[in-house]
């Protein structure tokens, strides 16, 4: 992609359950620096929002750039999204975060430019849309299989987020009074294809004695969760609970990726997040055929796609978050950096 003008970069963080991934990118959207910080496990709010700071001036120093001299940043965050106040609330795969939390105003004052926040699925889903593999679809489901698994939509164009709850494929029932959910429910996709609850089921898999090396590879790894990377190689060792949780991830996102589809309609689907990235077109393809036997139009199935723009997605998507944000809203008033960033 080519530079553009003269304007100031743009900044983009991409909060996932595991990672915090920070880019500084120019008009064409190329990546002009980046930096990669763990998620915080233990803490809270204030202890993430750190981190991304740390990790934000990490990768403005890589781009030769100060973070106040950036038109913006952009935040694709888990959780309950106030895009107006920039505050973040029930984020359940972040540590400690079940209350609101003012992240937009948090990273303003400390970074001293304003802040765009949006939800991390449906801004990995747009920049697949703008950049990435949905540029040839007018309408798209995205599913990223993560810590969690959510869905972003576009429609006709452009992003469909309902009254602020649209999207979240994971929690359609997949099993009737089924595994209980992270999210307080039974049944739900995420249930069977989070990272988090799939680890949850290994711990107890592995208490009841069953043999794994998942979590050797997570120790070996100097990891305290079992990341995509983890549960990679475990299948490269074809260890056998790896291979059985897998399995089951794979079958429940068959079924709610093609009952989603079966409501929707739209020509392409495209799988991305941590799993999704890590594992690639080859589980896509296992995923696309455990999608066929729930499709209502099993004569015109969707293209079911890999993503795109890997594990920069959200990152990128974040950043993009700036320009769409202000093009939305009217001026703001001329005032310090942080002021005008905390309003959203």
């Amino acid at each position: 992609m080519e530079a553009g003008g003269s304007s100031s970069p743009r900044g983009g963080i991409d909060l996932g359950g595991t990672k915090i991934e920070a880019i500084v990118v120019d008009d064409g959207n190329t990546v002009l620096g980046s930096s990669r910080h763990p998620t915080p496990s233990t803490g809270g709010p204030p202890d993430v929002a750190r981190e991304m700071i740390g990790a934000m001036k990490a990768a403005c120093q890589a781009a030769g750039v100060e973070p106040g001299e950036l038109q913006g940043i952009g935040v694709g965050s888990p959780g309950v999204i106030d895009e107006a106040s920039g505050t973040v609330s029930t984020a359940r795969n972040l540590p400690g975060w079940e209350g609101s939390f003012p992240l937009g105003p948090t990273l303003a004052s400390a970074l001293e430019t304003r802040i765009a926040i949006g939800n991390d699925v449906q801004v990995a889903t747009d920049a697949e849309f703008a950049l990435g593999a949905g540029k040839a679809y007018d309408s798209l489901l995205g599913v990223m299989w993560g810590t969690g698994v959510g869905g972003g939509l576009i429609l006709d164009g452009r992003p469909w987020v309902g009254r602020g709850g649209a999207g979240e494929i994971g929690h359609m029932v997949v099993v009737i009074d089924g595994a209980r959910c992270p999210c307080g429910r039974r049944g739900c996709m995420e249930a069977y294809a989070g990272r988090a609850a799939m680890e949850a089921r290994a711990r107890r898999r592995q208490e009841k004695g069953m043999n794994t090396d998942l979590f050797k590879i997570m120790k070996d790894r100097g990891r305290t969760k079992l990341t995509s990377a983890v549960w990679a190689k475990a299948l490269e060792r074809d260890d056998k609970l790896a291979v059985e949780l897998i399995d089951e991830a794979i079958e429940a996102l068959g079924a709610g990726i093609a009952s989603a589809q079966n409501l929707l309609d739209v020509p392409a689907i495209i799988i991305g997040g941590g799993l999704g990235v890590r594992l690639g077109e080859p589980y896509v393809k296992r995923i696309r055929k455990a999608m066929q036997p729930h499709l209502f139009n099993d004569t015109n199935p969707p293209d079911v796609l890999p993503a795109g723009l890997g594990d920069l997605g959200g990152a990128l998507g974040a950043a993009l978050l700036v320009e769409s944000q202000r093009a939305e809203r009217p001026p703001v008033a001329e005032s310090s950096p942080a002021s005008a960033a905390a309003g959203g």
